[in-house]
């Protein structure tokens, strides 16, 4: 008698976690990301439960001639976390964090969401800088430069990174801070997943607010005064105080509390406050952004910074539609304004939108070759997104999404953000990269000369 051997059978032996494949009754979910527009059928998904499995992971992925996805959140705009017949390396099993309180530091896990680190640090008061969304994923947030609300203060998220424990494209496993590895630690800062699988991250921390309380939220404006809004918040912005930032957005107000309920579906614009300084100066750092204009609701409060980071998850759950398109902008031209009011009375959804994130303050006095992200000579990262849970609408936000970032592009400084990229080829990514793309080629060659690690972002080895 004979017997079959199950595909990968090797490999599940080898790990402590869980490998899933097509025939597994959890294969379909497995296989799921974020974004629902994105549909991949892996050969397998392998749950990691530590760095050895990885390893086992890279090795075996190797061994068989098998692509490798690597996925941590599962958030990445264009779905490169899954791919077509890959072996896909799930790191959502390393969820651990470890904050040492007295020297400013956590260590995080690369299956951690910005959520279980906010959790962890803000409880002493403290954090590290990150995105808008607490479900988001350590891992690819930060490898791609991290552009959030703290940006203005303390830099971004690669400018608060100490150190990586990495498994790289021959199986080993190494360390990369600036005295070790430090060519590797200068590429992993912006450059993506392109180097290996980071398996755990060490951050800088920082004070924050009032022990971790701090003042933000939304004030919003009518669509119409788009205009003036923004050329407002373009001069106003970098006179500002680094405690306060605020991000720009076109939207529909969510048909839901704490919205009031006569401005539920109604198209606006609003910028997204927060100040993260000492509340006793809250008032005089504030005044002008209460002051300006008509709003149609200021809701600026005190509120842990853990619930600010959190306050848009609801409204974007897991497996809703999602189409992307991104750049980096040097100033908000008059040009740009009249785009921005023409497509923002376009909204094709209520989840569809349009945000402008700073790169100002301590992100931008970073030189732009001292990491891998380049954009350090002021402005902001510009995304427009359509969004919507059905599949029916996918080509109607598409459509949307492409026609507003071709109308605007011209006034762009050429590249883009890649935690914001969809695939879009290898001119797309040489443009984000600028001056930085050939160095990154280079340490690649040294890395990874067989570009085992390409679903991503791809730098190709020099």
């Amino acid at each position: 008698m004979t017997t079959t051997a199950l595909p990968h059978e090797e490999l599940a032996a080898a790990l402590r976690g869980t490998l899933v494949t097509p025939a597994d009754p959890g294969y379909d979910e497995a296989r799921a990301v974020y974004n629902a527009m994105i549909d991949k059928r892996p050969a397998a998904i392998a749950y990691c439960r530590d760095a050895a499995d990885v390893v086992t992971c890279v090795r075996y992925g190797r061994e068989q001639g098998l692509d490798l996805a690597v996925r941590g959140g599962g958030h990445n705009a264009g779905g490169l976390g899954v791919a077509d017949g890959a072996l896909v390396v799930d790191l959502s099993g390393l969820r651990s964090t470890t904050v040492d309180p007295v020297n400013h530091t956590v260590r995080a896990d690369a299956g951690c969401t910005w959520g279980d680190v906010d959790h962890a640090t803000v409880a002493f008061g403290m954090a590290t800088p990150s995105g808008i969304v607490s479900s988001t994923g350590v891992a690819g947030l930060t490898l791609g430069g991290g552009i959030g609300y703290l940006a203005r203060r303390f830099g971004l998220t690669v400018d608060n990174l100490l150190a990586a424990d990495v498994v790289l494209a021959d199986g080993s496993f190494v360390h990369a801070s600036e005295s070790s590895h430090p060519d590797l630690f200068w590429a992993l800062r912006g450059g993506g997943g392109n180097f290996g699988v980071v398996t755990s991250f060490t951050f800088r921390c920082h004070d924050i607010g009032e022990r971790g309380v701090v003042i933000g939220g939304p004030v919003l404006y009518d669509l119409a005064d788009t205009p003036d809004v923004l050329r407002w918040y373009r001069e106003l912005l970098p006179s500002l105080p680094e405690e306060l930032n605020g991000w720009f957005g076109l939207l529909t107000i969510p048909p839901a509390p704490p919205f009031p309920e006569q401005l539920w579906g109604r198209k606006a614009c609003g910028i997204v406050w927060c100040y993260t300084g000492a509340h006793d100066k809250a008032d005089e750092v504030l005044a002008p952004v209460r002051s300006f204009g008509s709003p149609l609701l200021v809701g600026l409060h005190d509120l842990p910074y853990t619930a600010l980071q959190g306050a848009f998850d609801a409204l974007y759950p897991k497996g809703l539609q999602w189409y992307w398109r991104a750049d980096v902008f040097h100033e908000i031209s008059d040009a740009a304004i009249d785009v921005h009011l023409k497509h923002g009375e376009g909204l094709p959804t209520m989840h569809s939108s349009m945000h402008l994130y700073p790169i100002d303050g301590a992100a931008s006095r970073v030189a732009p070759d001292a990491t891998a992200f380049p954009h350090r000579s002021g402005g902001w990262s510009g995304v427009i997104v359509g969004v919507d849970p059905s599949p029916a609408q996918a080509e109607t936000i598409s459509r949307w999404t492409r026609e507003y970032w071709e109308e605007l592009h011209p006034t762009s400084a050429g590249g883009a953000y890649v935690n914001f990229m969809m695939e879009e080829g290898q001119d797309r990514v040489r443009a984000s990269y600028g001056a930085n793309y050939d160095r990154l080629a280079a340490v690649k060659r040294r890395y990874d000369p067989d570009n085992v690690f390409h679903i991503n972002q791809n730098i190709h080895p020099a």
